[in-house]
Parts: C-alpha cells; sequence; structure tokens
C-alpha cells in the first residue's frame, strides 16, 4: 500500500512537471544575461586591442633608439620581445602607453636621448620583473 502511494506521487511530480515545461517553455530554457555574439565581439575587440599594444611595443623597443639602450644595459632583445608576449592584457595595455607617451615626449623635443634611454631602461625592468614573479 505504502509503494503504491510513493509510485502515485512519483508520477504525479512527474507529470506536473511535463505540463510545467510544455506549456511555460522558459523554465525549460536559460535565458542568457548576454548573447554569444556579444561575448565574441568582445573577445575579438580584446584580441584586437591586445595585437595593436603589442605591435606598438615591439615597434618601441625595435627603434635604434631602444636598440642601442639595451645594448648599453647588457639586455638582450629577443630576451625582452618574448618576456613582453607573456605578460597579461592590462600590464601590456600599461607599457604600450608609457611607451607610446615616450615616443610622442621625445619627438616633441620634451625628452632628450639620456631621458629616452633611461625609460627604456625602466620599462625593460619592469617587463623582466613581471615576468621573473610569475
Amino acid at each position: 500500500m505504502r509503494k503504491l502511494k510513493r509510485q502515485s506521487v512519483r508520477v504525479g511530480t512527474v507529470c506536473v512537471l511535463f505540463a510545467l515545461f510544455g506549456v511555460f517553455p522558459a523554465f525549460a530554457a536559460q535565458n542568457h544575461v548576454v548573447s554569444p555574439a556579444e561575448i565574441q565581439r568582445a573577445a575579438v575587440a580584446a584580441t584586437n586591442s591586445r595585437q595593436r599594444d603589442l605591435k606598438a611595443l615591439t615597434q618601441f623597443l625595435s627603434s635604434p633608439k631602444a636598440e642601442k639602450a639595451l645594448q648599453t644595459a647588457h639586455i638582450d632583445p629577443n630576451q625582452i620581445k618574448t618576456a613582453v608576449s607573456a605578460l597579461s592584457d592590462e600590464e601590456v595595455a600599461q607599457l604600450a602607453s608609457r611607451a607610446n607617451k615616450a615616443q610622442a615626449d621625445f619627438a616633441a623635443g620634451f625628452l632628450g636621448d639620456r631621458d629616452l634611454i633611461l625609460i627604456l631602461i625602466a620599462i625593460m625592468v619592469l617587463i623582466l620583473i613581471i615576468v621573473a614573479v610569475r
């Protein structure tokens, strides 16, 4: 008798659930707050931003002044370029903005060769420290 009651309760629960999911499909399907297309657009934008920042850093590090500064500091340029690719998106963005500002200041005449070399060495040391900490 008890077994029959328990089985009838189970069957009744299943019927109610089927009815709910059949009548209200919102219960069955999850509505996403962010659409997959929006997630893809955000991922593409982040990738493009990182590529742009990496390109700016690579150009800055490949300039004759930067190569001269690296030679002065006895730092291997290939090591720095490899370390840059291992940085996070935020770190790459920060270093790229510093590099762009330093190039703009140098081009405008606000910085001399010595100042630019010091900034380059500081950036190189930051890159090496960040990579070494990981």
